[in-house]
């Protein structure tokens, strides 16, 4: 059997338990000996810019960890990047992670840990205290969290267990107002994405909630960690996240798909939650296909083939090892 149809397999049979407190056991991580800091920058949102925001108030650059990119952030990495000597642009790329983030052991406390325990809640879809305390609670957390990474066990958070951690997939926040779907098979398995482009998504799907047009189906993002999924030539770097389109009855979670051609389609409703997914990720949507001629004139959508009655959402980081989700 080829990897990537071995893959596929195991992850559609992972069997997800979402619990308070509760780890959940999914597909053996030993995949992403690659991991990599995500680079984060003013537009970005989520769990991996509220764990910088904490990680700057430890070494004394106060910002309010609200999980949002913004100038009160950048001025405060430029501060940092220019305390420790690096290239002062505002953004946080991997070697200002890599001078943010700190050893912590059990007994530590403070702003750091807190950065520590946001990323463990998001990545594990765990509920620890975010309390400030290397308690007993977050060393089992990082424990399992090390044991599902493959790296070595210890119950230290030190460099390569922050580097896999901050790399790893989050899952979104269903109660934000997004149905799941599954049009290709492959399961609750495809529904993770980075913490960014779950941020992202998560804070668009409330802003399209307040205009009371119904909830957003979410197709799929991708794997835990990424790799082949069935039915996508993309979706593999937690970057890319299919969205349905928005019906005249808003009906679009309990009635069948539309395409842009169907007379239930409601363009004007559409075009709201487009404009809601590029407000939510200022310079971070790299481009949404979508085949709808008139969103395509005004400039909100792209053109691409199979893409009539799915928005696919491709979010960028401005420093990205695979081009096309460059900023």
């Amino acid at each position: 059997m080829r990897r990537s149809n071995l893959r596929r397999l195991v992850a559609a049979s992972v069997t997800t338990l979402a619990a308070a407190g509760v780890v959940i056991v999914g597909i053996p991580a030993q995949a992403y000996a690659n991991a990599f800091f995500h680079t984060q920058s003013t537009g970005n949102r989520g769990v991996d810019v509220q764990a910088i925001q904490y990680l700057l108030n430890h070494h004394g650059f106060a910002v309010d960890p609200i999980g949002v990119f913004g100038p009160a952030t950048t001025t405060a990495v430029r501060s940092f990047q220019s305390a420790r000597g690096l290239g002062v642009d505002g953004t946080a790329g991997p070697d200002t992670w890599g001078a943010l983030v700190v050893l912590l052991r059990p007994g530590d406390s403070g702003n750091a840990v807190r950065a520590l325990q946001v990323e463990l809640n998001e990545k594990r879809r765990i509920s620890l205290p975010v309390n400030g305390s290397y308690d007993a609670a977050t060393e089992s957390a990082v424990r399992a969290f090390q044991t599902h990474a493959g790296i070595g066990v210890d119950g230290i958070a030190g460099p390569v267990t922050w580097r896999n951690l901050v790399w790893h997939y989050g899952y979104p926040d269903f109660a934000a107002g997004i149905c799941d779907k599954d049009p290709d098979g492959n399961g609750t398995a495809a529904n993770w994405a980075t913490a960014a482009a779950i941020g992202q998504l998560e804070q668009a799907v409330r802003t399209f909630a307040g205009t009371g047009q119904g909830q957003v189906p979410l197709g799929d993002a991708g794997f835990e960690h990424g790799g082949d999924i069935g039915g996508h030539a993309s979706h593999e770097v937690g970057l890319d996240v299919d969205v349905w389109p928005i019906r005249t009855d808003s009906a679009q979670c309990t009635a069948g798909r539309i395409t842009w051609q169907s007379s239930t389609y409601d363009r004007a409703a559409t075009r709201q939650l487009v404009n809601a997914i590029r407000s939510a990720a200022p310079g971070h949507v790299r481009l949404i296909f979508f085949n709808d001629p008139v969103l395509i004139n005004e400039g909100l959508t792209t053109s691409q083939a199979n893409h009539d009655n799915h928005l696919h959402i491709r979010y960028c980081e401005r420093v990205h090892p695979n081009s096309l989700y460059t900023c």
